[in-house]
């Protein structure tokens, strides 16, 4: 698998989960693993991570299609 492949699969994932983390703190979704209710708190930090290794893995593409 190339390096640029693997940027942009990443960063879709990446993308997905951040949209699920913002749907998740706009929509109210309860998230519960067993018995453990995971708090919406998560959600605030996980949304801008997530969305940042979206970012990051979107600049590398870029930057790895001007270099070469």
């Amino acid at each position: 698998m190339s390096t640029k492949l693997y940027l942009i699969i990443s960063g879709a994932i990446f993308f997905l989960v951040g949209m699920l983390h913002l749907f998740r703190l706009i929509y109210h979704w309860p998230v519960i693993v067993g018995t453990t209710v995971i708090p919406h708190s998560l959600s605030y930090v996980g949304f801008p991570v997530a969305i940042g290794f979206f970012v990051w893995a979107c600049w590398l593409v870029a930057r790895r299609g001007r270099v070469r």
